[in-house]
């Protein structure tokens, strides 16, 4: 509690210092809770990992952490179960997209964004899925969400994208050591094997959808095609079950709940290309250059999407961007990415996320010259004097980062990598290991065992014939060129454009005017002075006249 009182600066107010103080030298530091209620020993545990991963390297690699992930996916599943598939939510709220198991940028936005705790941090917080795979820190990170989701249900909201499906997570063949399935073995094939399950068994209870302010609709990947005639693409969602699989689905999901819930993860805005060649002119939909039956929503699908539900806006993820944040289709359609790494956007990518308050959309990113307590390749006085055996250690707990590129992605490389330290990762005590196995088999009657994943159906999109990120659609984003030196700031160029309602919007005849305008400062922790670039969309639904459009104010 001193290390977080020593950082309040001027974010917090007198009466919450005030607590601080009652409360003791007792409490959780930065990226816990302080005050939230987070008083059990297993989220103290993954918190106190989060605050300080280096010092947790044995727990990391050891069967408590197994066993404390299991803890809290029976935890979770129920809490999850009993929401609908679309959360509704009011702002303000923190929105954040892909995450791909990256510690490091999640650790950035606790520095900054909640920087007390998320429970002494006003609004809701909102992820809109893909938390595994890519990053080396998968299971870190999905502990970390886990426990502020049991800590806070009704404030942190996950939602669920396409790498939450054991088609995609389970792809060791593709991800190699990368992948979310080969990062479970570090328990051993049977934890391991048990952990994974358990994970997506939590994966399957996830919501698809979230609308704020009953005007802005947020999802992974896109909205859905419609499946009924006489229902919403809202309803449609909602009648997806509570527990679904998608990919591969179970027996009890109906062929268009399987549709539906897959178009929500998987699509992605219509480039500038297919919506002159490929996208039907009716309905607005077509197929998705990312293939493997991936859909792909254009200009018309977004217009009759927004007026049939009365929207303004919709929030996604599922698409790379160096700039964290991009827009399209007459900057309706916001794209938000929240990892700088492991997707090959260069060393000058940011991980952004975006605040919606009330009547604006306030984009935060991280500047590619902040620098935490993460051990980076290139820093070799970080390095100097460790253990090789110890470096390639945290290096696959994603404790140090900047991987060669030739070890990404290939399975080759990750049988090599074993070699040397399979046994040490496998050291544990053998009468432990059977007492947690025996813990588990307890509930597995009563979990697993009621739903049925059902092998004779193919998945809606078959991601082994997909690519990640096609081409980008998005032709708008954060200008980098301003602002990115010494103190690691990122600027933000406003954006106008306009559109008149009734003719077709084509993202080449939009007008746009890129100026100065003025970046407003947060104050980061650490060296590097202001760290955070903020750009602000302000809100508006279209006038009587016709007039839609959407300002970007400095």
């Amino acid at each position: 509690l001193t290390h977080v009182r020593s950082r309040m600066g001027r974010n917090a107010s007198i009466s919450t210092a005030r607590e601080l103080e009652a409360l003791g030298d007792g409490g959780s530091g930065s990226g816990g809770e302080a005050g939230g209620g987070v008083s059990d020993e297993v989220c103290q545990r993954v918190l106190s990992m989060f605050r300080d991963p280096h010092r947790h390297v044995d727990y990391l690699r050891g069967t408590d952490f197994a066993k404390d992930l299991l803890d809290l996916c029976a935890r979770t599943r129920p809490l999850l179960e009993c929401e609908p598939r679309v959360v509704f939510l009011q702002s303000p709220c923190y929105v954040f997209g892909d995450l791909h198991g990256n510690l490091e940028d999640l650790h950035f936005f606790s520095d900054n964004v909640w920087r007390l705790g998320m429970s002494l941090t006003a609004g809701n917080f909102l992820f809109l899925g893909d938390y595994v795979d890519r990053g080396m820190s998968g299971l870190e990170v999905v502990a970390y969400l886990m426990v502020m989701k049991i800590s806070m249900p009704n404030k942190v909201h996950l939602l669920r994208g396409n790498h939450e499906t054991r088609d995609v997570n389970g792809w060791e063949e593709h991800y190699g050591i990368r992948s979310f399935i080969s990062q479970c073995q570090r328990f051993g094939p049977e934890i391991g094997y048990r952990v994974w399950e358990e994970t997506n068994q939590v994966f399957d209870r996830l919501p698809l959808a979230a609308v704020i302010d009953q005007e802005i609709f947020c999802v992974h990947g896109g909205i859905p095609r419609s499946v009924s005639t006489n229902r919403s693409q809202i309803e449609d969602i909602l009648s997806v079950p509570a527990v679904a699989g998608i990919n591969p689905p179970y027996e009890h999901e109906r062929d268009g709940q399987q549709q539906v819930a897959s178009d929500c993860i998987w699509s992605d805005p219509a480039s500038e290309e297919q919506e002159k060649n490929g996208v039907d002119p009716e309905s607005g939909f077509g197929e998705s250059l990312r293939g493997g039956g991936a859909i792909c929503f254009g200009n018309r699908a977004v217009t009759n999407f927004l007026s049939q539900h009365g929207f303004s806006y919709i929030l996604r993820a599922h698409e790379a961007h160096a700039d964290g944040v991009a827009i399209s289709k007459g900057a309706r359609v916001f794209t938000v990415f929240s990892t700088s790494k492991d997707h090959n956007q260069g060393c000058q990518a940011m991980a952004g996320c975006i605040l919606v308050d009330f009547e604006k959309m306030q984009v935060i990113n991280r500047s590619p010259a902040y620098r935490n307590q993460y051990i980076h390749r290139r820093d070799s006085i970080s390095l100097t004097g460790m253990d090789p055996a110890d470096i390639d250690t945290r290096a696959r707990l994603g404790l140090v980062t900047d991987l060669p590129v030739e070890c990404q992605y290939q399975e080759e490389e990750s049988d090599d990598g074993l070699a040397g330290h399979e046994e040490e990762w496998e050291e544990d005590d053998d009468d432990y290991e059977d007492d947690l196995e025996n813990e588990m088999d307890e509930d597995d009657e009563g979990t697993v065992g009621r739903y049925v994943l059902d092998t004779r159906r193919s998945s809606s999109v078959d991601p082994t014939t997909t690519v990640s990120s096609p081409e980008s659609s998005m032709r708008y984003g954060v200008n980098t060129k301003r602002g990115a030196g010494g103190n690691g700031m990122a600027a933000l160029s406003p954006l106008k454009e306009s559109f008149k309602e009734g003719e077709e919007e084509d993202d080449e005849t939009s007008t746009v005017d890129a100026g100065e305008g003025d970046i407003e400062n947060w104050e980061g922790g650490g060296e590097n002075g202001s760290l955070l670039g903020c750009g602000t969309w302000r809100r508006m639904r279209a006038s009587a006249e016709g007039d839609n459009s959407v300002e970007a104010l400095s």
